[in-house]
């Protein structure tokens, strides 16, 4: 039996029912500042040093997972389900099982997230809401020790 939490394909599934009249995605801003979060998250992956072992997961060219991960996050905080839309079931941890993640990728993923969150000015209460529900998730991800 597997102690992992059981990820949840969208997020608002999990907010408060009072806080549930607004989905993430709504408190977010929508499509826009779901595309600025991802890009600056990409941009911090590829040039900050504290980041480089969850940027060697990555292919050299990071368009393609700008693009995946802007279509997830759209439809995981509650937007339009796009990802699922264009590519099926995200399957995410099956889609990660090729990819060594382990405690310190996890940690770097989320800090690197934490980051872009804090830099396009997502506001405190759902940015700690949302650097939650991403380690839950980024911690679902891992597949080795340590």
């Amino acid at each position: 039996m597997s102690l992992r939490p059981r990820y949840t394909a969208r997020l608002f599934e999990a907010v408060p029912v009072k806080m549930a009249q607004q989905t993430p995605y709504d408190q977010l801003g929508g499509e826009q500042k779901v595309r600025a979060l991802v890009e600056r998250f990409y941009d911090l992956m590829d040039t900050e040093p504290e980041f480089l072992g969850v940027r060697a997961l990555h292919q050299p060219e990071l368009a393609n997972a700008r693009e995946k991960l802007f279509l997830f996050l759209t439809g995981w905080l509650g937007g339009p389900q796009l990802y699922v839309q264009k590519h099926g079931h995200p399957m995410l941890r099956a889609r990660h099982l090729p990819f060594s993640i382990g405690e310190s990728e996890r940690d770097q993923w989320v800090a690197c997230m934490s980051r872009a969150m804090e830099e396009v000015g997502v506001e405190e209460v759902l940015r700690e809401r949302l650097r939650q529900a991403f380690f839950q998730t980024a911690d679902f991800m891992r597949n080795r020790a340590g």
